[in-house]
């Protein structure tokens, strides 16, 4: 990691939005992803990135938006690397928000955007109005008002769709699995044991999940325990307490996968997020 790489990050009491202004040179992080919305802009260099199976390259004002649980990693092809602004959006408080926008949107839709790349000059401009908001001690008025303009901005790039209850598109013994990940993501899982569970034997399966989800198991429950540890250390629990809840071997297991994933150790994580001494 270049010592020029830097992350600020500031979390919103009152709508649980996160706001990350970010350099990064070279590598920046490895394949992960986010229970939250992510909506930002490239404000300086070249961001390169992989998200829903192609490359993407974004440019100076280029708006980047994935949805909960997308994929995605992040380099820097050009040796100046690049500088962006994000927002961590809760989904639970941006489908109420934009439940007011599309009143007829049937109740058990979810919003999910239509692409994951766009030149959109002023929804880049509402984006660093909402995030210059949320930073600042404003009056609640005015922040959302702020925060109107920037959903009426970023609603054209949305869409409303029935979560499907089990893929098709999925093979069963990805989806067999996954469940059991996600049901004791805790535990110390033996692949062979979780090939049983899914019904194949665990070269079949690691194929199938890589192909199915992006990942193989193994990294996918890394993920599922980071997301997990993102929530407790924002609830303000201690790096120890989180480690040791989630089944890493010890505070050191957790910060490495940590700042592979997002590139801040989970004190800091925590410090920004709690306003809670290390």
């Amino acid at each position: 990691m270049s010592e020029n790489n830097w992350v600020n990050l500031f979390k919103d009491a009152d709508t649980g939005i996160e706001t990350l202004h970010a350099h990064f040179e070279g590598h920046a992080y490895d394949p992960h992803w986010h229970d939250s919305y992510l909506v930002g802009f490239t404000e300086t260099g070249v961001q390169q990135f992989d998200c829903r199976g192609q490359r993407h390259v974004s440019t100076p004002g280029a708006v980047f938006m994935l949805d909960p649980g997308e994929i995605h990693d992040g380099e820097a092809p050009a040796e100046a690397g690049f500088t962006y602004r994000t927002l961590y959006i809760d989904p639970h408080w941006l489908e109420r928000e934009m439940r007011v926008l599309f009143p007829d949107a049937a109740s058990t839709a979810q919003a999910g955007f239509t692409q994951t790349l766009a030149m959109d000059p002023a929804l880049a401009h509402a984006i660093a109005g909402a995030w210059d908001s949320l930073q600042a001690p404003e009056l609640r008025i005015v922040r959302q008002g702020v925060l109107d303009r920037f959903l009426a901005r970023l609603s054209p790039h949305l869409q409303w769709r029935i979560p499907l209850q089990q893929d098709p598109r999925l093979p069963a013994v990805a989806r067999r699995a996954r469940d059991y990940l996600h049901a004791h993501l805790t535990e110390d899982i033996d692949l062979d044991r979780l090939a049983q569970i899914a019904g194949a034997d665990r070269f079949r399966l690691s194929r199938a999940f890589k192909a199915a989800f992006g990942l193989a198991p193994h990294a996918y429950l890394v993920q599922l325990r980071l997301a997990r540890a993102r929530h407790l250390l924002a609830q303000g629990q201690t790096p120890v307490q989180v480690a040791s809840a989630l089944g890493f071997a010890d505070q050191s297991h957790l910060g490495r996968w940590f700042m592979r994933a997002y590139r801040m150790t989970p004190a800091h994580y925590r410090k920004r997020c709690t306003n809670l001494p290390d």
